[in-house]
């Protein structure tokens, strides 16, 4: 029952995440800038975070290692994730930013390998990876082989950016987030992500931009900060602690889901032949992927297992 639980978070935080593209549309099409939105979405998980890591016995456990290793998962989800999710959303439409955001497994998985060698690239993985990047290059190139900047393709390649810093992510903080737990580790990011984050963008914020903002902007503000951030990471760190990488990257399909029905209702977006051809593309290549890995890991389990076991088989 406690990793149906953890299933479920996993769920929760997509089905949330989904609905943010939409959202990001609408806000920073007419009232936010997205470096604005940006600093908004750190400070609100600051204000979270940093008191509930503070909170935590785990906080005082934490090593110069584990500090290390936390500040360059920060630095891929502050800037590498966040940062390069807003700048790519104030470019392209909701439907595309979701399906370039399912690449996650394939990123994840291809980081996997490279970091334990012992699972073997074979051939439906192989496959898998090239028709994964074939849906995203039919998204970024879709107008032709020259990326102009501010163009729906660019707004589609930063995504893609921000898709391999997060699934990076995914696959180093996994020994952190299970020896100190998803509470410390946001509050840490969190309180990084402030720190390198306000020099740059803390003169972008004021009380009068906000007192500003129409009543229907504020709602969508207070949804991405509340709904769209903070709730939706914790139950994917919580998730991430206590399930494996693979079904951290998986979920993520509910996205395009969400994204779309939303974009569609109103009226922001609506699926043409190139994202359904490719959303169609990167999801037949991720279970591709994912059959190959798996079939990889029996491979090791058996060799690995005693020959008087095998012989019996």
């Amino acid at each position: 029952m406690g990793k149906i639980r953890y299933n479920w978070d996993l769920i929760a935080a997509n089905l949330l995440f989904g609905a943010n593209f939409s959202i990001f549309g609408s806000l920073m099409g007419r009232w936010l800038s997205f470096q604005q939105l940006f600093q908004l979405q750190i400070v609100a998980g600051a204000l979270f975070f940093v008191p509930a890591a503070l909170l935590s016995p785990r906080t005082y456990r934490i090593t110069g290692k584990d500090l290390r290793s936390i500040l360059l998962v920060s630095l891929l989800v502050i800037y590498g994730w966040m940062f390069f999710l807003l700048w790519g959303m104030s470019y392209t439409n909701p439907i595309d930013g979701a399906i370039i955001a399912t690449l996650g497994p394939a990123f994840t998985l291809i980081i996997d390998g490279v970091l334990h060698r012992n699972q073997r690239l074979n051939f439906s993985r192989w496959i898998g990876i090239v028709a994964t990047f074939a849906g995203a290059w039919l998204l970024i190139f879709d107008k032709g082989f020259v990326l102009v900047h501010g163009s729906r393709g660019w707004g589609n390649l930063l995504i893609l950016i921000a898709v391999a810093a997060i699934a990076t992510n995914t696959v180093l903080i996994k020994p952190t987030l299970e020896r100190l737990g998803s509470r410390v580790v946001m509050g840490w990011y969190y309180f990084i992500g402030l720190a390198i984050t306000w020099p740059l963008f803390g003169d972008q914020i004021s009380t009068s931009l906000l007192a500003g903002l129409p009543a229907i902007a504020k709602i969508e503000l207070a949804y991405i900060l509340l709904f769209g951030t903070v709730w939706p990471m914790w139950l994917l760190y919580r998730g991430a602690e206590h399930l494996t990488a693979t079904h951290t990257a998986l979920y993520r399909y509910i996205q395009p889901l969400i994204a779309g029905t939303l974009a569609h209702l109103r009226h922001q977006a609506q699926f043409d032949r190139t994202n359904l051809t490719a959303l169609v593309l990167i999801f037949l290549g991720i279970l591709l992927t994912v059959i190959g890995y798996r079939r990889s890991v029996q491979a090791i389990r058996e060799s690995l297992a005693p020959r008087r076991f095998r012989r019996k088989r």
